[in-house]
């Protein structure tokens, strides 16, 4: 379980997270929305200990990640798998290299084993015969399904997605909605996705965490979502609905719609 209690987080003297309080709780797919610039990549960051709050604290499993020494964090750290929003994949190595990358650098596992491990993840998704090929020999969806790939590697217990959609097309999206799901059940994780993609959000999540200005504006549970009467909340979803219909970032995929229309 992850807890985040009154978190605060500055840049440049420029308020970002102001009293954010959260629980992500174990097994379950919480999907962090909210627009542009609001927090919401800054608060996975704390989650895994990448930023420090200026104040509050973050609770992983009971314990406060803010008060281990540097070498206990890291090994903490090995509890959480990432996909970046980019992939950031290494560009000088091959596939199998970049995902038995944390395995040989972080666990004493023999290179048979590795290869073993390695071959288990591209397979789980659905990637089992690029393990020779470069970053830029692949499509940009190919190259996040290995970025998921080198993410699982160490069987975490935590997974967490910074914008695992964005700049995908419908259908690659759609594959990527449908692993988040399958690895949440076949790892037994917890997962954090961090999206503005609502289709997303309906098809992954089992809980919403809504970010505005700043702060956790909202949390609730997908059908408490299709309720949801706040305002500011609703505004949010249908801008972001209405994206999709118009063929944004996630144009052209089948959606429902997530809130019901106001009636007067």
């Amino acid at each position: 379980m992850i807890q985040l209690r009154d978190i605060y987080k500055s840049f440049g003297g420029t308020p970002v997270i102001k009293g954010a309080t959260l629980d992500v709780k174990e097994g379950e797919t919480l999907a962090v929305i909210g627009r542009s610039g609001s927090g919401k990549s800054v608060l996975m960051k704390h989650m895994i200990g990448l930023l420090k709050p200026d104040s509050g604290y973050v609770l992983v499993d009971g314990v406060d990640i803010n008060k281990l020494a540097y070498h206990e964090l890291q090994k903490l750290r090995r509890n959480f798998g990432v996909l970046f929003q980019g992939g950031a994949l290494f560009d000088s190595m091959n596939s199998f290299d970049n995902v038995a990358f944390p395995l040989r650098s972080f666990s004493k596992k023999s290179e048979a084993d590795i290869k073993r491990d390695v071959l288990e993840c591209l397979d789980m998704v659905e990637l089992p015969d690029v393990g020779p090929k470069f970053p830029p020999e692949l499509s940009g969806g190919m190259q996040k399904r290995v970025a998921l790939a080198r993410a699982i590697a160490m069987r975490p217990r935590y997974i967490m997605y910074d914008e695992p959609t964005s700049g995908l097309d419908p259908e690659t999206s759609n594959v990527i909605d449908q692993m988040i799901k399958s690895l949440a059940v076949r790892l037994n994780v917890t997962s954090v996705v961090v999206t503005h993609d609502m289709h997303s959000v309906l098809t992954t999540a089992d809980r919403v965490a809504f970010i505005n200005e700043g702060r956790i504006w909202w949390v609730g549970s997908i059908p408490d979502l299709h309720e949801c009467a706040d305002d500011t909340l609703i505004n949010f979803v249908r801008a972001n609905e209405y994206q999709i219909g118009a063929g944004g970032a996630s144009g052209n995929r089948p959606h429902q719609s997530v809130v019901p229309r106001q009636t007067n």
